[in-house]
């Protein structure tokens, strides 16, 4: 196994680790006299109320620094890397990947395919268990590291080894009850392919993942993500509403079945389904505490009632704004209710709320989170937009104001003559974005929902 060096770039003011002189360019070897693989060692060795930290200074000089804190008491230390190690690529060439349908000439970061088990429970990640070592089992037992994300896709050996392009894509499983013999909590998602891994193959992976009930505490479906740059890839085929409407009985009644035996409704649909199918959403109830808002399952109806409270708590005025909101073709519809929600108690507050096509991937991708800077730009030009235009924080790479064509919010003001402000995903947040002048952008994202989760794999910042 390689060995990494374990650098540190930053030292936290005030932190233990600035009173025992540490610096950047320091490095730890070991601590308790154990090497470090990653940063599931390094956070589980570190959590001890005395540690024995061993380093190298810059210098090349090796220190045995002997510490005394409180326990789970933070050292302080950035590293090089987050995760203390090389990131894993995907070993898979599975047939739906969103990031084999992104067209060339975007940043390097955008095509990386991860597929590391760390970033399961670091960003939420779900992970396809392929590029998953016994030794792996071994740390996240070892650890009791939960939850665990999964990419199941289908419950049938020699189907997944297809869908993946992986001849060892079938052998999951024995690792997957490993996991629940630890007692290990799980959440999983199936990717579904119109005519390959739905309807009776549905049905029969619902029936064999709810075995893994009640340590695998949900399992969403999703429909794959089509973008328009697909030449060369598998002939896949975009879900009707009569497909739609299938999917969602087999699911209701899955959830009635599995809600009576064990007290949760387990597999779950994504909202698209709903819009395709053109029913109404679940109630709050139904989603089980919200287990798969990162799929897409329950957002709307979570920012309705977010909504509904945050609303509940104003009495409402005769203030006067001029606002618009630019969000993807899968919630306008519902962002336009809400937004009369809150008009009901600010009657004089005016938005103009637009669905923006998506050109860039293509009209079947509608999800705001994978809007580009350029169609925002070619589709608002010369629209009524007001004092101030609103846009959802998954627009942009995570912790910046560039869109994932590299066009910035800045740019984009400019181009459209009008100030631009960033929107937290919770409802609160939307009200009081539309109704203070003066509201403080928070830029938090709740999710890492975007049509992207109908790959296993993709960069954090696509998400």
């Amino acid at each position: 196994m390689k060995e990494n060096k374990h650098i540190i770039v930053k030292i936290d003011p005030g932190s233990i680790a600035e009173e025992m002189e540490l610096e950047p360019g320091d490095e730890v070897l070991t601590i308790n006299g154990q090497k470090i693989e990653d940063v599931f060692d390094y956070h589980y060795l570190t959590n001890d109320e005395y540690i024995e930290l061993g380093v190298r200074k810059s210098d090349g000089e090796e220190w045995i620094l002997e510490i005394e804190k409180e326990y789970e008491e933070d050292l302080g230390i950035t590293f090089e890397s987050g995760l203390m190690d090389e990131y894993r690529s995907c070993k898979n060439n599975c047939i739906f990947c969103f990031i084999d349908q992104m067209p060339k000439g975007m940043r390097d970061t955008l095509y990386f395919k991860d597929d590391d088990s760390r970033l399961s429970f670091l960003q939420g990640n779900y992970v396809t268990l392929t590029n998953m070592s016994d030794h792996d089992i071994d740390r996240i037992i070892q650890y009791h590291l939960a939850p665990i994300n999964i990419s199941f896709h289908t419950t049938n050996p020699k189907l997944r080894c297809s869908m993946l392009h992986n001849r060892f894509a079938g052998d999951i499983f024995p690792k997957v009850k490993r996991l629940y013999e630890a007692g290990i909590e799980m959440n999983g998602q199936i990717v579904l392919c119109k005519g390959i891994n739905d309807r009776k193959e549905l049905e029969q992976s619902i029936q064999d993942l709810s075995e893994y009930l009640p340590h695998l505490k949900s399992v969403s479906v999703v429909p794959v993500g089509l973008s328009r740059h697909r030449e060369g890839l598998y002939p896949l085929e975009p879900f009707t509403k009569e497909d739609a409407q299938q999917v969602l009985d087999t699911i209701h009644n899955w959830q009635e079945k599995l809600y009576s035996e064990y007290g949760l409704h387990f597999i779950h649909a994504s909202d698209e389904w709903y819009i395709l199918a053109e029913r109404q959403l679940p109630v709050e109830e139904a989603y089980d505490g919200y287990l798969q808002l990162e799929n897409g399952v329950g957002m709307l109806r979570l920012l309705e009632t977010e909504i509904t409270d945050a609303l509940q708590r104003q009495t409402g005025d005769r203030r006067v704004r001029n606002v618009s909101i630019a969000t993807g073709y899968l919630a306008a519809p519902f962002i336009k209710e809400y937004v009369e929600k809150i008009r009901e108690k600010y009657p004089d507050i005016h938005v103009n709320v637009y669905a923006i096509r998506n050109e860039f991937f293509g009209e079947c991708i509608t999800v705001s989170g994978l809007i580009t800077g350029q169609d925002m730009k070619q589709q608002l030009q010369g629209q009524e937009l007001g004092d101030k235009l609103l846009i959802p924080c998954n627009m942009l790479r995570d912790g910046e104001n560039v869109f994932l064509d590299d066009v910035t919010v800045e740019e984009l003001e400019k181009s459209l003559g009008v100030s631009i402000g960033v929107v937290d995903e919770a409802g609160e947040e939307l009200v009081k974005a539309v109704v203070e002048e003066d509201a403080v952008m928070t830029h938090r994202r709740r999710t890492m929902y975007e049509q992207t989760d109908s790959s296993d794999c993709g960069p954090s910042e696509c998400r």
